[in-house]
């Protein structure tokens, strides 16, 4: 039997060697155990951050994450299918497309996670809505998906423990963008929840974590490689992420945007970008269903009332907003040329809407609303943004943020697809 050492695994690495199967489930198991030390693994992401893994690797270094805790059995009675977007500015899409798949027949375990930085997360919005949980119980999770066919929640603790510890300091050692470091990280989870099909919402542009087509493929590629390998019916939707997604961007605003949607009104954007995710989820689950026309019924929208009272929240409730408001406002006459995400994103991020460490607080109704997007028309004085906080003192820093972040030119600018490109495995 091969004894293994952590210093000869991250050698191997080090020295651009391919980790065999063998290494990559000791190093996984010692580390998830406590017998690799924090200093050992962070040399070892290092080393994979500048030398690579390849697809064989990769793959099996999720199994090892993937075996390192618990895995769901989603025997629920229908077929199951999940989403999972790689982060973006305003992009509540989670909120109105697991509603909508469920009322077209399939089950969707969604588990969530909170906003780190300008991306907010889905359980943030979520929490703004008074009386809704998202720790739910195995037995919790599976009884709605059985009930409802939809449950947003936070991951249990026994799922993929391993990528947990890894995340933490992938984090705090510049090893975070390592491709098959990320890969690993999302099928790792997803693998462990059980769904018998995925969707990848792989973002693209300014306010996305991949702001090259390049990176975005990369990044899909792998991501449906790993899910192959593990049997998944999968695909990946490269969408845009230089602009927003919808008007609202922060907690409670995302969530009163995202009711709109399911009420049969909302942004074109948030609209098409849901209907899409949910055909390709759709078709990856072997249902031949409409979801334009149940998202048109109201369907879908009754399927989110049930959901959130599942989970403890009033779906009538009224949502919390921001007590201090600033508008600003257009410097001319023309259209709007530019709203970068990622300006917008972090204003939203200093107003209170998202967290700078996992511990900080957010606030339910900071935010900002787009009064208008790239191509409208707009006259001098006209409010563009919107924005909402319950701390006035953090108003000028947002501004700060927004500087550069919006242009009005004499002609409209030419629309970038919101869907650039689909990877099927």
């Amino acid at each position: 039997m091969t004894t293994h050492t952590a210093v000869d695994v991250i050698r191997a690495k080090r020295d651009g060697a391919r980790l065999t199967d063998a290494q990559i489930d000791w190093v996984v198991d010692a580390y998830t155990r406590g017998a690799v030390a924090d200093e050992q693994m962070s040399a070892l992401a290092m080393a994979i951050f500048l030398n690579g893994m390849d697809a064989a690797e990769t793959a099996q270094w999720t199994r090892a994450m993937v075996d390192s805790g618990e895995k769901l059995s989603l025997d629920v009675g229908r077929p199951t299918v999940d989403k999972h977007s790689t982060g973006g500015v305003g992009d509540k899409i989670t909120l109105p497309l697991a509603p909508l798949v469920a009322a077209c027949g399939a089950a969707v375990p969604q588990l969530s996670g909170r906003g780190l930085g300008h991306t907010g997360g889905t359980l943030d919005k979520l929490e703004s809505i008074p009386g809704w949980r998202a720790q739910l119980s195995v037995d919790e999770v599976m009884s709605q998906l059985r009930s409802v066919g939809a449950v947003i929640c936070a991951a249990t603790s026994g799922l993929a423990p391993a990528d947990k510890k890894l995340y933490a300091l992938r984090d705090v050692t510049a090893t975070v963008e390592a491709i098959p470091l990320i890969a690993s990280s999302i099928m790792s989870k997803k693998i462990a929840e059980g769904a018998e099909a995925l969707v990848l919402d792989v973002k693209v542009g300014s306010g996305a974590f991949m702001k090259s087509l390049d990176q975005a493929r990369a990044l899909a590629s792998a991501l449906v490689s790993i899910g192959v390998d593990h049997g998944l019916k999968i695909s990946a939707l490269l969408t845009d992420m230089s602009v927003p997604l919808g008007r609202a961007v922060g907690n409670s605003v995302e969530v009163t945007e995202s009711v709109e949607v399911l009420r049969g009104g909302g942004p074109a954007d948030i609209i098409e970008l849901t209907v899409a995710l949910a055909k390709e989820m759709l078709s990856r689950a072997g249902i031949s269903a409409d979801p334009a026309a149940v998202l048109a019924s109201g369907e879908a929208y009754e399927t989110w009332a049930r959901m959130i009272r599942a989970q403890g929240g009033d779906p009538d409730a009224p949502l919390p907003v921001g007590q201090h408001k600033h508008v600003v406002t257009a410097t001319s006459d023309g259209y709007l040329t530019k709203l970068d995400a990622y300006a917008v994103g972090v204003a939203a991020w200093r107003l209170g809407a998202g967290r700078a460490r996992k511990e900080d607080p957010v606030q339910p109704g900071a935010g900002i609303l787009c009064l208008a997007k790239p191509g409208d028309k707009v006259t001098k004085d006209q409010p563009l943004l919107e924005l909402y906080t319950e701390t006035p003192d953090a108003i000028p820093a947002a501004l700060e943020s927004l500087t550069g972040g919006h242009e009005i030119g004499e002609t409209p600018p030419t629309r970038t697809p919101l869907v650039i490109d689909t990877i099927r495995g």
